[in-house]
């Protein structure tokens, strides 16, 4: 599984970037069969609370899963990201068993 980090207006903390790649490396427990995973990270407003943005691009086959998040730091907003992806992947599974 690639995975691809962009940070759009940024450069990302290595520390960041490691915990990005750690909390989606766990999205192949759900499906074997992810090719490409790809996070892009911003930060929105500057001036309000919550202004960071994570989104993530899940490549399988024959379909695109992607989910938005919005939050206070790039940690929770990636970890609500995943969690909604893990979500999708089991949908993705069950219509693929289901076919």
């Amino acid at each position: 599984m690639e995975i691809r980090i962009q940070s759009i207006h940024f450069d990302v903390a290595e520390k960041l970037q490691a915990f990005v790649q750690k909390k989606v490396g766990k999205l192949e427990k759900f499906c074997d069969e992810i090719r490409k995973v790809e996070v892009s990270l911003k930060v929105v407003k500057p001036e309000t609370a919550k202004n960071k943005e994570a989104d993530i691009r899940v490549f399988v086959p024959g379909e695109e899963l992607f989910v938005e998040k919005v939050c206070d730091t790039f940690e929770e907003a990636v970890n609500e990201g995943v969690e909604a992806l893990e979500k999708q992947l089991q949908k993705y599974k069950e219509k693929q068993r289901n076919k």
